[in-house]
């Protein structure tokens, strides 16, 4: 089982092809000044993330004129269009434009949204050298409606460690809810790098990858944690899709302690 992608490249739509993942989808649109994208949702919702540049966005016959605006991921917080199943769509670039299209089968009729950048809930995770800041963009207790997705941003500064304590959510037991998830990374400089794990002692893997931009990890099951190398800061986009829209997880036992001195630190 491959369970990290190198994304493709090139304009137009590039879909990643996991077969890890059951629920969710990644796909990354890249348009040109004046190009456009048209698509169908089917039975998928889709949230289309602005990761640079802006966009008209047009979901049956809802029009968001102006989606997007920052450079980079680096740069601001991002705006995105929440896309119902059984919709079409088309994306127009109004200056060269970076979108991400994570999206997850779908049992709700609903009106596509927006949610602007200031709709974004941000905040700070851990402490010390895992100190890393988070922007949700589609979570609750929000109160925006959707299916199964979960979607936000991550930023790890340089030389910290992301989603740490590892953790895991692939079974509903306790605290614990089971959700699929990816992480689609962005690195602040072409020969940027990061490091991330995959392991699962239960399933009998124990893989270590070595993060460049326009890269993806696809977590079914599985402990995962993210390091980001000394110079270089880094992002991911974060979505899962599972049981329901209640966030659970299990921190690796071994390391899970770590958590608990925050308070006192």
């Amino acid at each position: 089982m491959t369970y990290f992608h190198t994304v493709p490249q090139g304009n137009g739509l590039q879909t990643v092809q996991d077969e890890a993942c059951q629920l969710l989808h990644f796909a990354k649109l890249t348009l040109e000044t004046g190009e456009t994208h048209s698509g169908q949702s089917g039975g998928r919702e889709l949230s289309l993330v602005a990761l640079s540049g802006k966009a008209r966005v047009q979901v049956g016959e809802t029009v968001f004129d102006s989606v997007g605006g920052r450079a980079n991921v680096f740069a601001g917080l991002p705006h995105s269009v929440y896309i119902p199943r059984g919709q079409s769509y088309t994306v127009t670039a109004l200056t060269r434009f970076e979108g991400a299209l994570p999206s997850a089968p779908s049992d709700l009729d609903t009106a596509p949204y927006e949610i602007r950048q200031e709709q974004v809930n941000t905040g700070q995770w851990g402490t010390l050298n895992y100190a890393r800041h988070f922007r949700e963009i589609l979570v609750q207790p929000s109160g925006l409606p959707a299916s199964r997705l979960i979607v936000g941003e991550t930023i790890t500064p340089s030389g910290h460690w992301s989603t740490y304590p590892p953790h895991k959510h692939e079974e509903n037991r306790g605290p614990e809810k089971f959700h699929e998830e990816m992480y689609y990374f962005r690195v602040s400089s072409p020969e940027g790098w990061g490091l991330t794990r995959h392991y699962s002692p239960e399933r009998g893997y124990d893989e270590t990858y070595t993060v460049k931009d326009d890269t993806l990890l696809s977590i079914p099951h599985g402990y995962h944690t993210y390091t980001s190398a000394p110079g270089y800061q880094s992002y991911y986009l974060w979505f899962l899709a599972g049981d329901g829209r209640t966030q659970g997880a299990k921190l690796d036992p071994d390391v899970g302690w770590v958590q608990k001195t925050v308070g006192m630190m």
